[in-house]
């Protein structure tokens, strides 16, 4: 069974949520639908990405230091594979997306994934 995800990844998650809306929110208040729309995306590519990332990390049973580390670097590789798999996606087959906001919008939602070193458990 899986176990919950963790207080850090829970707080990362809800951060990337909510600069995913406040950058959809102002992309449609400063351009149009399809800005909005971009950013929307950039932001949901990041965090499917990070939700799996973090899956796969609990999935892992390490019992060394090595062991954790091989479950660490299989975490970002299914983090990055499917990050630029869902970017290709969203790019070949949304044709109005504004790539500026979409890229952006993707970059900084990824950034604030690694805070989740910061955000304390208890």
């Amino acid at each position: 069974m899986l176990r919950a995800l963790s207080k850090p990844i829970r707080t990362v998650l809800a951060w990337q949520l909510a600069v995913t809306a406040a950058m959809t929110l102002a992309a449609l208040l400063l351009a149009d639908t399809d800005n909005a729309l971009s950013a929307a995306a950039g932001g949901a590519v990041s965090i499917l990405a990070g939700l799996a990332s973090a899956l796969v990390a609990m999935l892992g049973k390490a019992s060394s230091a090595g062991g954790v580390l091989v479950g660490a670097l299989r975490a970002e590789a299914v983090k990055l594979g499917l990050a630029l798999f869902l970017l290709w996606l969203v790019l070949a087959n949304y044709a109005e997306a504004a790539v500026g906001v979409f890229l952006g919008a993707f970059v900084v939602t990824m950034l604030v994934f690694s805070m989740a070193f910061f955000v304390r458990e208890y």
